[in-house]
């Protein structure tokens, strides 16, 4: 199985209703914590909520115009909608992972990330690469050993989220971190996260329906980051977020559970294997995903992310090993 291709607004309600339950969390009820590497915390209640999308491609063919329409009849995998329970209240990364708390991780663990240890590297950004030259027409050039963690071929800071990170490297992390604080780490399973970006709506995007109304609270593919890629400039937001990279994580506002970058920015990898089918038996409480697999899901977008693939709904997924210039972490501590 292949990758699939791919190119908050505070104004909602505190509490809004899922149209089943959500516990009634408002952002400034919920509790807040650090960790030993400075990661920030929330803690997110039990509740219901409604996974997955059954949009009419219809619908989908006319809010995004630009994309064919052949696209939005390759969704099987979003539905059914589904009711989900979460049983155990759970703390969310506030934040994605951020360059700087990576390397504190490495220099005090010893772990060395996949894009390093096998000596391949990763995808990067290069301003005279042209994917047209290319027989996949990636997006980047990699990979290649001049690309990794430390350097996505675009300058990051400290604050950055931490990309080209591997899905086992994120393992890794949680479990360095599980026995230096004797609590357990581990990745988001993928109806956390959905839950966690929804914080009560059931709307295309925590912001709303309208793709623009992203620009308000995510660092997603726009005007800024399009000129980087003419090819694709029809495919961006027509407004300018600031950022034709990476942002810091927190520059755009939180959603009403007061948690960052759950659209865009970097793509966050979650526990669960891949399976097209898996929403029509899935378990009500604490679904888990598939028992076995070949291709581990992430979600939430990225910069580099048309606004149609940052939906709230949307999966895609990679090989474990997979190192990525738009693919970052966002660790689960159980309570």
């Amino acid at each position: 199985m292949t990758p699939r291709l791919i190119g908050l607004s505070l104004g909602f309600a505190f509490g809004l209703a899922f149209g089943l339950s959500c516990g009634d969390a408002r952002a400034d009820d919920l509790a807040v914590e650090r960790n030993s590497l400075g990661m920030a915390f929330v803690r997110l209640p039990t509740g219901e909520f409604l996974m997955g999308s059954d949009e009419a491609p219809d619908a989908l063919a006319r809010d995004y115009p630009q994309l064919p329409k052949e696209r939005f009849t390759q969704l099987g995998d979003e539905g059914p909608v589904h009711k989900v329970r979460i049983t155990r209240a759970f703390w969310m990364g506030q934040h994605e992972v951020t360059v700087g708390q990576f390397r504190r991780f490495l220099e005090a663990s010893g772990h060395v990330p996949e894009s390093v240890a096998d000596g391949t590297g990763g995808y990067g950004w290069r301003a005279d690469y042209d994917p047209a030259t290319t027989r996949r027409g990636d997006a980047f050039e990699g990979r290649d050993p001049r690309y990794s963690w430390r350097d996505p071929g675009f300058a990051q800071n400290d604050d950055h989220p931490v990309v080209n990170v591997s899905w086992n490297d994120a393992q890794a992390l949680a479990a360095w971190l599980s026995r230096a604080e004797g609590k357990r780490y581990r990745l988001p399973t993928e109806a956390e996260w959905e839950y966690a970006c929804r914080a009560g709506t059931r709307s295309r995007y925590s912001t709303g329906d309208d793709p623009a109304s992203l620009l308000r609270g995510a660092n997603v593919f726009d005007a800024r980051s399009a000129a980087h890629w003419p090819r694709w400039r029809a495919m961006a937001l027509a407004g300018d977020d600031g950022f034709a990279f990476t942002a810091p994580v927190g520059s755009f506002a939180p959603n009403a559970w007061g948690l960052y970058d759950m659209h865009g920015n970097a793509w966050e990898w979650v526990a669960d294997w891949h399976g097209d089918e898996y929403y029509a038996r899935s378990p009500v409480d604490d679904p888990q995903g598939p028992a076995a697999g070949t291709v581990r899901v992430r979600r939430g977008g990225s910069w580099h992310t048309w606004a149609f693939y940052a939906r709230s709904s949307y999966r895609n997924w990679n090989a474990p090993s997979t190192r990525y210039t738009l693919v970052g972490i966002r660790l689960v501590r159980e309570d």
